[in-house]
């Protein structure tokens, strides 16, 4: 047997090995891996959360995955749960690009850095936020939207996720480019937003496409107009942020999945090739497709590539916008 050979069945014994221990490890102690999720049951992270904890307990040798809802501060509360977890491989979060990318640039202390206290385990998917308008509001389209709010001054609110987020600096943008005197509304979390928007108590929100998709395939709200570079295979008649003269918006915000920092390597590289697994799973796919996501596998690396492209953008919006950390 040659040398580079030995070397090739050297590694790939190792890589077996290290598999073999994740699974083993997490089965020997008998407890759970739980997932944090930083916002109620009913919005966008949550069912992808809960899809994937269901099957990955067969991916992962009959490891119970539970789904631990921990919401408030925009995230801010799961992240910080994440960083003082033992880096055992038991506990990971899942999450968007808000808590990961900008909340530590909008808030003075939140309580984690994510380069330093978090590992990229996997990445699920990307998506866009979009601007959706309550079924009494009658604007079908952006332009009659702007044309509504400006015979309406008193109808500008805007519903948000979370405070000082993406959605909350695009409704400044909005403002700012149409001369509209439109006003941010915080929610915690997408599912209240929802509910206030299914009850017509706010005309208008801004979340992301798979917040929004049921609801708009039911005709119970209307999405008006997407972010990103092009529109979305799953609204296609709804135009783009880019295609109506505003620029700027088309890095995509992701979903991924994170671990504490210290967590050995064996059990990130485990957990990551299950949950690559687990998204090429054709019913898994199909479900994650149909909330608007563009579903696609990301290592650790190409995890990390995301979240540093995607916060690059963002810190110049909002250095540009003058926003001042609270």
């Amino acid at each position: 047997m040659t040398q580079s050979r030995r070397q090739l069945l050297k590694a790939g014994v190792g890589a077996a090995a290290a598999s073999a221990l994740g699974s083993v490890a997490w089965a020997s102690s008998g407890q759970p891996i739980r997932i944090l999720v930083g916002f109620p049951p009913g919005g966008g992270s949550d069912a992808i959360a809960r899809l994937l904890a269901e099957k990955l307990k067969d991916e992962l040798g009959g490891v119970t995955v539970v789904v631990d809802n921990r919401p408030g501060a925009g995230g801010q509360i799961a992240a910080q749960l994440l960083k003082a977890a033992p880096a055992d491989g038991h506990t990971l979060f899942l999450s968007h690009d808000h808590t990961i990318s900008i909340l530590p640039q909008v808030v003075k202390k939140p309580g984690f850095d994510s380069q330093q206290d978090f590992i990229p385990v996997a990445g699920i998917a990307t998506f866009v936020n979009a601007l959706a308008v309550s079924s009494n509001t009658p604007a079908k389209n952006l332009a009659e939207y702007v044309a509504w709010i400006k015979a309406n001054p008193k109808r500008g609110t805007i519903g948000i996720p979370a405070p000082a987020s993406t959605p909350e600096f695009l409704v400044k943008i909005l403002a700012d480019h149409y001369k509209l005197d439109l006003v941010a509304a915080p929610y915690r979390g997408s599912a209240p937003l929802l509910g206030d928007m299914l009850g017509n108590q706010i005309p208008a929100g801004i979340a992301s496409v798979p917040d929004f998709m049921e609801n708009h395939k039911a005709g119970k709200m209307r999405v008006i107009s997407v972010l990103g570079a092009k529109r979305q295979a799953s609204m296609p008649d709804v135009p783009t942020l880019l295609e109506q003269g505003i620029k700027g918006f088309e890095e995509l915000p992701y979903y991924g999945i994170f671990a504490p920092k210290g967590v050995p390597q064996a059990f990130v590289d485990r957990f990551s090739a299950a949950v690559g697994n687990v998204l090429k799973q054709r019913d898994v796919y199909a479900q994650l497709t149909a909330l608007g996501l563009t579903v696609g596998y990301m290592n650790p690396a190409q995890l990390a590539a995301r979240e540093t492209a995607y916060t690059r953008v963002w810190t110049g919006i909002i250095q540009r916008s003058g926003f001042q950390p609270q």
